[in-house]
Order: structure tokens, then C-alpha cells, then sequence
């Protein structure tokens, strides 16, 4: 665990490690400092050790200087279980179902006894070896222990095995303990339920799509079983190639060095060998397909229930539409468009009547000018018509207005 500067000023580090005052009120800040230095301490060393439990004994060890021992550290667990930010382990597995109890792997410090009256009686007192759970700690380990089982080989598992999920969290959890506390919190998240089957300890997990685990049913039961005796045949049949092999090369040494009768003895078990294999293969096609079954059926089922919610809300939808309505609205759509078009024809009628029409109304408006030009009235008489002139007149030419007479000399 790395310390903080602080740790080597010794006027600092006393300070720090004396008591707290009896009231915060007398100097508020002192107390608030004093008050953040350890609670960020004490949550970053259990961060470094990989831990989710304190208990005052292990952090007394832990912040040992000079042979001093920080005075105040029961203080500070009271503070932070106040706050929320930790709590007893009793209060913590407080909602968990009996079966963590039957699982017998040390996880629970305190006896239950003892966690019981100290609920009643509402002690605030911190023993010694009292252990407490740091909150946002275990969540931290609850999400990475989630996120490791959905980035595993056992992520198309429902169920797995405790020792299986203890070889899973090895780089999560530093121990069995801080394991089970990060299934604790998964479990209070509904994320997980923990059972024992038959004397075996087996985790189910929530998988993708679902908001909440459902208990262990007896289907998942036997597709448990079926993925087990899965495994257990694909490592019988794998060993008994590999002893097959073995009895074949051991023929072949036999006879390089001469040995007939036995190399034919090595042959022939290697030849039972493989019967054996063989036999298990068979069986174990049989259950891989009994789940590819039971796998294709789960997704019909998530299908049929698809289509399930895609009726009941189509007819949610259609719960106020029937075929009368729908013949009325067709209808009354219908009229509109027919009644619509008759309007654009005769917009459209209007226009052209208006341009072949228009040859017409110029004849008229040319007849309406003549007709309402003035009509002079004279008196004077008519001009006649024949020649008045005598006869054998000759009209003189006219003299050029440009022509100038000289004057005589």
C-alpha cells in the first residue's frame, strides 16, 4: 500500500493519530480533516489489497507508525457506517436466504448469534474483530466478477459451479471470502442466486435480455446436468484416445525390437480402446444434440412469446377500428377526391372557355367603337364631282421659292 505525504510529517501524523474530540462542534475543521484523511486512507487500502472487509484489529496493524496506533479509528468506523459507506457484515447477508449458511466456506466472521444481538440491541460499539463491508468497494467487485463470468467460456451457462466460478474470479477476488461477498452484492442485485443441488454449490446467473434472475427451476437443473456429463464424456473419450495412441505406439516399439506376440497384445487393446471411445462419442453426440434441442426450443419459446406481444399490441391498436369505419372513411375520402377533381375542372374550364372566347369579345368591343363614334351634321353643299374648270386652261408652273432675281445695273 502506497502512504500518503503526509506520513513522514511528524507534527502532521500526530495530530492525526490522537483522538478525536468528544464534540465535532469545538473545532470543526480539525475534526472534518482528521475525518477525510482516514475514511480515503482506509478505503484505498482495502482498494490495493484487493479487499471488501475492515475490521479495527487489521487496520490498527495496517497504519501502525513508530510504534504508535491511530487513536481514533473506531471513530471512523462509526462515521462511515453512519454515512452508509460501510456496514457489518450481519446487517449486509442480512436478506440473503438461509442457503449461504449450508454453504459452510468461512464466509461470515461473526456468529449469527451474536450479529442478532447486536441488531437488538442497537449497539454502536466496534469490536475488534468486528468485520464490516466497505459498500462502493463490493459493488466494484460485484460488477468486474459479472462482467469476467460474461466474457468467459461459461457465459452460455445459466449455472455454474462454485469451484468453476472460484477458477473464473482468481484475477477478481483475492479470496473465497471476498467472493462470496461480491455474490452477495450480485445476489441483492438480483443479478445472481446461489442453491446447492445435491451437495454441490452452484451459482445461476442472470443472463442477457433479462432484468432480473429467475430462481433455479428444474430446467435448469438438467440442462446443468447435461453440460456436466458434456464435459465429464469429452474428457473420458479425449483420455481414451490418448491411452489408445499410447497402446499403438507401444505395438510399434515391440515390434521394432521383435516382439510380435506382445505388439499383437498392445494392438488389441488399443483396438478396445477406441470400441470405448467410440461408444462414449456416440453418447456424447447424443447429449450435445439433446441440447441443441432444448437451445432451439428456448429460442421458439422467446419467438413465440414475440409473437404473443406483437398481437396483443396490434390489437390494442386496432381496438377502435372496424371494417364498417374503415368502408365509411374510404367513402367519405372518395367523395372528397371526386369532389375535389370537379373543382379543378371546372378552375381548369373556366380558363380555356375565357382564352377561345376572346376572338369574340374583340369583334364586339370593335362593333361597340364604331358604334360610338360622333356623326357631324354641315350644311355647306356637296362637293361636286365633275371637271368646273374652262376650257383649254392652262395652269402656270410654278417659279422655284430657291430661284433669286439680280438686281440691274
Amino acid at each position: 500500500m502506497s502512504l500518503p505525504p503526509e506520513w513522514g510529517d511528524d507534527q502532521r501524523m500526530n495530530f492525526l493519530f490522537s483522538d478525536f474530540k468528544e464534540n465535532r462542534d469545538v473545532n470543526t475543521t480539525d475534526w472534518d480533516s482528521k475525518m477525510d484523511f482516514w475514511t480515503a486512507l482506509i478505503v484505498k487500502s482495502c482498494r490495493d489489497r484487493g479487499s471488501v472487509c475492515v475490521n479495527l484489529q487489521e487496520l490498527s496493524r495496517t497504519f501502525r507508525r513508530k510504534e504508535k496506533t491511530p487513536l481514533g479509528l473506531a471513530t471512523v468506523l462509526q462515521s462511515m457506517s453512519r454515512c452508509g459507506r460501510i456496514q457489518r457484515e450481519s446487517e449486509f447477508a442480512a436478506n440473503v436466504d438461509s442457503g449461504w449458511l449450508s454453504w459452510g466456506v468461512g464466509l461470515l466472521l461473526v456468529k449469527p448469534l451474536k450479529w442478532t444481538f447486536s441488531t437488538l440491541l442497537g449497539s454502536s460499539r466496534v469490536s475488534a474483530e468486528e468485520s464490516f463491508v466497505v459498500i462502493e468497494l463490493v459493488k466494484e467487485k460485484a460488477a468486474e466478477l459479472l462482467k469476467a463470468y460474461r466474457s468467459s467460456e461459461f457465459s452460455s451457462c445459466a449455472i455454474v459451479s462454485f469451484p468453476e466460478l472460484c477458477g473464473l474470479s482468481s484475477d477478481v477476488c483475492a479470496d473465497e471470502s471476498t467472493l462470496c461477498m461480491a455474490l452477495l452484492q450480485l445476489q441483492r442485485d438480483k443479478q445472481v442466486t446461489v442453491s446447492v443441488h445435491e451437495g454441490e454449490k452452484i451459482v445461476k446467473f442472470c443472463q442477457p435480455g433479462q432484468d432480473r434472475v429467475s430462481p433455479v427451476s428444474d430446467v435448469d437443473v438438467g440442462i446443468y446436468q447435461l453440460q456436466r456429463s458434456e464435459k465429464l464424456l469429452g474428457e473420458r473419450v479425449e483420455k481414451l484416445n490418448q491411452e489408445a495412441d499410447r497402446c499403438k505406439e507401444e505395438a510399434r516399439a515391440l515390434l521394432r525390437k521383435g516382439k510380435k506376440p506382445q505388439a499383437l497384445r498392445c494392438l488389441r487393446g488399443s483396438k478396445r480402446v477406441e470400441k470405448r471411445a467410440d461408444s462414449l462419442l456416440a453418447q456424447l453426440e447424443s447429449i450435445r444434440a439433446i441440447l441443441d434441442r432444448i437451445a432451439q426450443s428456448q429460442t421458439d419459446k422467446m419467438v413465440v412469446q414475440a409473437y404473443q406481444a406483437g398481437v396483443a399490441a396490434l390489437r390494442l391498436s386496432l381496438k377502435d377500428v372496424t371494417v364498417e369505419r374503415a368502408e365509411n372513411l374510404v367513402d367519405q375520402i372518395q367523395e372528397l377526391c371526386d369532389t375535389q377533381d370537379e373543382v379543378n375542372q371546372t378552375i381548369s374550364g373556366g380558363v380555356t372557355a375565357a382564352d377561345e372566347d376572346m376572338d369574340e369579345l374583340e369583334e364586339e368591343l370593335k362593333a361597340l367603337l364604331d358604334e360610338s363614334k360622333p356623326e357631324y351634321v354641315s350644311d355647306l353643299p356637296a362637293v361636286p364631282t365633275s371637271d368646273l374648270r374652262p376650257p383649254g386652261f392652262q395652269p402656270k408652273k410654278a417659279t422655284s421659292p430657291a430661284r433669286r432675281l439680280e438686281p440691274a445695273q
